[in-house]
């Protein structure tokens, strides 16, 4: 997802000894063919049930709670606005795939040495990040931390993940990591400087952070989106509830310089675009903008649901309503949206105490 925000913020002046020092932004995006009809039929999908893997935990967190036929995590913070049930495991997979794509067959962007030996994944939802990671580096021990117990119990040997909430306090031994990462935190972090912060604490002098993230504010840069549209409207109601439950979609733009302020050094902010739907005309942001049309379609409902009636005081029945309006507005191949992706990713100094 990018936009005006995202187009207006200016980088930060980078280290001169910093690898890819110049900030980097993905170019226009060229719109393929006008399509012959309105794109994509809306497609039903079915609820499921949730499903956990973790048997150290009571049956209550595994259960979770239940909301307008959808399953939210139970533990720590319970207005998380994001479900924890199979339906958005398969979804959480399914952008995994997208984002692999968008960096260029990459997890990371970070410059990690090969001997990296403890990697920490925070918010690690399904897991499937960590248990990629841990394939890639056999010799180093990855750890995923999540509030829901969704992640498999057949992973490699050098992974493993634990439940905690990254916003209390970590009881990690401080300068124990070489690596600390995130990926799209939507909707549960109440303080970011905080979670850099400890971060900063908790790797070792020399070791990498890289936050990667969706920035909640929706661009078009040919104006074929009309301003009186459904997804514009979604767009700004969505960073209305965002706000409203503090936890803003507009944070990642601050990622950079929250980074430097904690002590970072070596901080790299690279942009890119994320098309709503099949809409460019380049076949690897064509392939990315078809699964983040299935992405929307799969996810829209489990992530608005919740944070329209705690931010806007909405009912589930006016909420699906509207939503039907926003669907079909994704779908259609003459609008040309986007949302920006930041990965943003930095080293804590080699003489840092």
């Amino acid at each position: 997802m990018a936009g005006d925000a995202a187009a207006d913020h200016q980088s930060d002046p980078q280290p001169a000894n910093s690898p890819d020092a110049t900030d980097v932004q993905e170019d226009y995006l060229q719109p393929g063919p006008e399509p012959s009809d309105d794109g994509f039929s809306d497609a039903g999908y079915g609820d499921s049930s949730d499903r956990s893997s973790l048997t150290s935990v009571s049956s209550h967190l595994l259960r979770g709670v239940s909301e307008n036929g959808r399953t939210y995590a139970a533990y720590g913070k319970e207005e998380y606005g994001m479900p924890m049930d199979e339906r958005e495991m398969d979804r959480i997979d399914m952008s995994h795939a997208k984002y692999y794509m968008l960096l260029d067959k990459k997890r990371f962007l970070a410059p990690i040495p090969e001997d990296t030996q403890r990697i920490l994944d925070l918010g690690t939802g399904t897991g499937i990040w960590c248990i990629d990671v841990a394939d890639e580096y056999p010799a180093a021990e990855v750890i995923g931390v999540d509030i829901a117990p969704i992640q498999p119990q057949w992973v490699p040997p050098n992974c493993h993940f634990e439940l905690d909430d990254i916003e209390a306090d970590w009881t990690w031994r401080a300068q124990s990591f070489d690596f600390i990462h995130q990926r799209d935190l939507l909707f549960a972090i109440h303080d970011f400087p905080k979670l850099i912060r400890q971060s900063y604490h908790h790797l070792k002098p020399g070791g990498w952070i890289e936050f990667q993230s969706i920035h909640g504010v929706l661009g078009c840069d040919d104006d074929s989106l009309p301003p009186d549209s459904h997804f514009r409207r979604y767009d700004s109601l969505i960073r209305a509830a965002a706000r409203h439950v503090k936890t803003p979609l507009e944070d990642p733009a601050m990622f950079k310089r929250w980074m430097e302020e904690a002590g970072f050094e070596a901080v790299v902010e690279r942009r890119f675009k994320i098309p709503s739907n099949p809409w460019p005309k380049d076949g690897k942001y064509k392939l990315i903008g078809m699964f983040e049309m299935e992405n929307f379609l799969n996810g829209l409902e489990g992530m608005s649901l919740r944070l329209f009636q705690k931010g806007l005081g909405w009912s589930a029945q006016e909420t699906s309503v509207f939503l039907a309006g926003v669907r079909k507005e994704i779908q259609n191949l003459r609008y040309h949206p986007y949302y920006p992706f930041y990965v943003v990713y930095g080293r804590k100094p080699l003489n840092a105490s």
